[in-house]
C-alpha cells in the first residue's frame, strides 16, 4: 500500500478573528450559513486575510481539491494500492476513502468539506467517505504503517525513476508527504519527520502536479502501467 499525505493543507474554516469582516459575512450570507461554518478562501477573503498570520499559506482549498481529484482517479487508486490523507494547517487529519467519488464541481466540494468540519463525517450517516479528526502530521506518521517517510520538496535531492522502484521493490510501502500550501516550505517540526527529502523537478510545482508525478512513477515501478 502506498500512502500519500497532503500536508499543512491550506484548508480551514474562517478563524474567529475574521468572522466579523464584511467579506466573510457576505459570502456566508450568500451560502446561507454562519460565518464560522464556511471555509477560508483567499479568492473571496483576501481583504480580510491580509493581516492574518501566514496569510499567504492559507485559504486555498482548491489546492487540496485538485490534488485529490488527480490522485483518486489514478490507476494506483483504481488498483486498490493507494491511501490518501489530508493534514491541515490547523492540525486536523482527514481520512479519505479510496472509494469516494469527489464532485467534479468545486462549489459542491467546498460544501462537503464545510459539512465535514461541522459533523466530522461525510456523509453524516452510513459508511463514511471522509472522516475528520484532530491530529498532527506526526500522528499520521506514527499511526500509519510505512517503510519510509519521503517528503517532496524542491530543496530535496533529485529523484529518478530508479529511486521510486527502490522504494516499492520487495513490497515496500512508502509514505509520500506533499505540501498542500501555495508558498514556502514545510514547518521545521514537520520536516524533521522526513527520512528522505526528494524533488521531482528543479523548480517549484503545484501540489497536484507533484502528486501526479509521484503516482505515475510508482505505477511504472509496480508495472501497473508501462
Amino acid at each position: 500500500m502506498i500512502t500519500i499525505v497532503i500536508a499543512e493543507a491550506a484548508l480551514e474554516t474562517v478563524p474567529p478573528e475574521l468572522l466579523g469582516h464584511p467579506s466573510v459575512k457576505k459570502l456566508a450570507e450568500r451560502k446561507g450559513k454562519l460565518p464560522e461554518e464556511t471555509l477560508l478562501d483567499i479568492s473571496y477573503h483576501y481583504a480580510a486575510m491580509k493581516d492574518l498570520r501566514d496569510w499567504d499559506r492559507r485559504g486555498r482549498p482548491d489546492i487540496t481539491y485538485i490534488t485529490l481529484l488527480n490522485l483518486l482517479e489514478r490507476p494506483l487508486n483504481k488498483e486498490g494500492l493507494l491511501k490518501v490523507y489530508v493534514h491541515t494547517i490547523g492540525n486536523f487529519v482527514i481520512d479519505i476513502s479510496p472509494e469516494i467519488n469527489l464532485p467534479k464541481n468545486y462549489s459542491r466540494f467546498l460544501g462537503l468539506v464545510e459539512q465535514l468540519f461541522q459533523t466530522g463525517n461525510v456523509p453524516p450517516r452510513g459508511k463514511p467517505l471522509m472522516v475528520l479528526k484532530k491530529g498532527k502530521l506526526e500522528d499520521v506518521v506514527k499511526n500509519i504503517g510505512h517503510t519510509k517517510v519521503v517528503f517532496l520538496t524542491e530543496k530535496g535531492k533529485a529523484a529518478k525513476s530508479s529511486y521510486f522502484r527502490g522504494l516499492v521493490d520487495g513490497g515496500g510501502s512508502p509514505m509520500f508527504v506533499i505540501g498542500g500550501f501555495q508558498r514556502g516550505e514545510f514547518s521545521r517540526d514537520n520536516l524533521s519527520l522526513a527520512e528522505d527529502k526528494v524533488s521531482v523537478y528543479s523548480k517549484p510545482l503545484d501540489a497536484w502536479i507533484v502528486a501526479s508525478m509521484v503516482a505515475h512513477e510508482v505505477e511504472r515501478a509496480l508495472k501497473i502501467i508501462q
